[in-house]
């Protein structure tokens, strides 16, 4: 099982400490949520999502999440295959 439940608690500014506090578990759990070592519960996930304020699915999946440059890119309309040669940076000569 995937997650990205330290990028969710980076952004929004929540300890480990803080987040096991509002969920009911110790601060260990969360981090071996977050190394991939510990599968959560169903209600774990559940009250962990409704702490950040999100589907679940956005914090847990069965396959890995896509990186954030790569989703930032495709939100910018930015691939590869669209980039005109004017776009790239002009190589330095030394």
């Amino acid at each position: 099982m995937f997650n990205r439940l330290a990028l969710m608690r980076s952004d929004r500014g929540i300890s480990r400490r803080r987040l096991a506090e509002l969920v009911g578990v110790n601060p260990q759990t969360i981090g071996y949520l977050e190394r991939g070592d510990y599968k959560p519960s169903l209600e774990l996930a559940l009250k962990i999502a409704a702490v950040f304020r999100v589907p679940v699915e956005m914090l847990f999946s069965l396959k890995p999440f896509p990186s954030v440059a790569v989703v930032l890119r495709e939100a910018e309309g930015w691939a590869p295959s669209n980039i005109e040669e004017t776009d790239l940076p002009k190589r330095v000569k030394r």
